[in-house]
């Protein structure tokens, strides 16, 4: 009525989607992006461009190392001789990995998670110089030292980033942010492969060139990520600086009043009762964390262990057999990587409104489903002459599967799983869990190529088992508090939460300005933090 009294903000209809409330909960600033984007360009996308690099000039690089042998000794290489260099140079990677994951809780305590990142790039410009130069320096040493810096960094980018995009985003966007971590891992293997072709740097004279470019990205995070903000939860709980911690937090969630996401992280600080970071063993051994701690462990191996670096192997295989030209194959591969690049996009897309447990359940399942139907095709291969193109067809769906869902999420579930004192301890347990299972399958598939096409049948049960673990145990994490989650969690591990948790825990949800009185927390205002 005009002229009457103002009640739009009474209006049932503030929160419905294209409302303002809406809008502020879609917001997305440039600060976050940048940090997003290129936090990940200098470590995900390195370890996934590290992944496919060595693919290429795997030729070149054993006659380089027939040829310096033969310089230094007089005599050439023996077969066996070159096999361990290359097999030395290909795991030592894994090596360098589990280093790094071991290295993480020290760094992130140190210097935080922006600084860890920081300092990292150090690794990846000086493996960059070692693998670039090793020919010219005619040491194969130098190219194996250098895979080893190389994997280093990987181990502590695949902890440190996670964790970073874990507390600079707001929870409704979480999974979003982090799924960064798993597009850029895959473009980096897209990357690979496409710089890996003869055309460009995948020639005897230019594959240096391809250890070199390993520098760039790494040089653009230390052009950037030095101007946008360290973790607020970090500055705020583990440095008490409250300022800095305020101004990450406008930075960020861009907008001035961050009074409600400040006072979620106090009352999340008071709840865990404890001001130093947890080591491994304090957190192992807590019953309080023992499922999320399980979790995250089976996740994590199941990601390694699922078969897709199996699938790696056999495509150009397939391939052959469906008549395609040798020099065809490699523009073919090519769509492997873009389906992963795409897949992973997408997942990053839907996951706030899917949810986190749903994806990776699909994505187990699907792979189990595919591997079930590519063995009985790859069965009667030689039969029918079509049967080659609808195994490459499942190969394509098992990489499209993978990346929808296991393929990042447990990055992401790991720094939702627990609150902050207990985070770097996690993120160090996932790192070694994920490199000593990616060193496993390294050793063992060898092994198992003799089961020739069944040996996709054991990656289904890895699948399977995953999936159905995941089904009974996990809870979904979107768009809740790190305190909800863990009170999710409370039944299974049998550690009911105490009345001043809970009490907290309804001041995080509200994230207002709360008041204590006659010994009971007063609960003042509606409005949710964004954290």
């Amino acid at each position: 009525v005009r002229g009457g009294p103002d009640t739009s903000m009474d209006c049932p209809c503030k929160n419905m989607p294209g409302s303002h409330s809406d809008l502020d909960w879609i917001r997305i600033t440039a600060c976050l992006v940048n940090a997003a984007f290129f936090g990940a360009l200098g470590s995900s996308y390195l370890y996934g461009y590290n992944l496919s690099v060595v693919n290429a000039p795997a030729l070149y690089i054993k006659k380089f190392y027939n040829q310096t042998w033969t310089e230094r000794y007089g005599e050439p290489i023996g077969a066996d001789m070159v096999t361990m260099l290359w097999s030395i140079t290909v795991s030592i990677f894994a090596i360098g990995g589990l280093l790094g994951a071991l290295c993480v809780t020290l760094l992130t305590k140190l210097i935080g998670r922006k600084g860890t990142l920081l300092l990292n790039n150090g690794f990846a410009v000086i493996a960059a110089l070692l693998l670039a130069l090793g020919e010219k320096a005619r040491s194969f040493e130098m190219l194996i030292i250098g895979r080893f810096i190389m994997g280093v960094d990987s181990g502590i980018a695949l902890s440190a980033l996670p964790m970073y995009l874990g507390e600079i985003s707001p929870r409704h966007m979480r999974g979003s942010i982090g799924q960064f971590n798993s597009i850029l891992i895959c473009l980096g293997v897209f990357t690979g492969q496409v710089l890996g072709l003869p055309e460009l740097l995948g020639q005897e004279s230019r594959w240096n060139f391809l250890f070199a470019f390993l520098a760039l990205p790494a040089l653009l995070q230390l052009c950037v990520l030095p101007f946008l903000p360290e973790s607020p939860r970090f500055l705020l709980m583990e440095r008490r600086d409250e300022a800095g911690a305020e101004k990450a937090f406008r930075a960020f969630l861009g907008k001035k009043d961050v009074s409600k996401e400040l006072e979620e992280v106090h009352a999340e600080s008071r709840a865990q009762n404890t001001l130093h970071m947890a080591s491994v063993t304090e957190l192992m051994l807590n019953p309080a964390l023992r499922w999320q701690v399980i979790t995250v462990m089976v996740t994590m191996a199941c990601y390694q262990l699922c078969g897709l670096n199996a699938i790696w192997y056999y495509t150009n295989g397939i391939l052959r057999d469906s008549g395609f030209a040798e020099n065809v194959i490699p523009y073919i591969v090519l769509s492997t990587g873009g389906i992963e690049t795409l897949a992973a996009v997408v997942s990053g897309l839907v996951i706030e409104r899917i949810g986190r447990r749903p994806l990776l359940i699909f994505g187990f399942s699907a792979m189990a489903f595919f591997f079930g139907l590519l063995t009985v095709f790859l069965n009667f291969q030689d039969q029918y002459s079509w049967m080659p193109y609808l195994s490459f067809t499942c190969i394509l769906a098992v990489i499209a599967s993978f990346c929808s869902g296991p393929g990042g999420i447990p990055f992401v579930l790991t720094g939702e799983l627990f609150e902050q004192s207990y985070r770097p301890a996690a993120f160090m347990i996932a790192g070694i869990v994920n490199w000593v299972a990616n060193f496993a399958v390294g050793l063992l598939f060898p092994f198992m190529q003799s089961l020739q096409t069944y040996a996709f049948l054991v990656f289904l049960v890895v699948c399977v088992l995953g999936a159905v673990y995941l089904y009974f145990i996990l809870p979904e994490t979107k768009n809740k508090t790190f305190m909800d989650i863990s009170q999710s969690f409370a039944k299974i591990n049998k550690v009911p939460l105490g009345d001043k948790e809970i009490e907290n825990e309804l001041a995080i949800k509200a994230g207002s300005k709360e008041v204590e009185k006659n010994g009971k927390v007063i609960i003042d205002g509606e409005m949710e933090s964004s954290f």
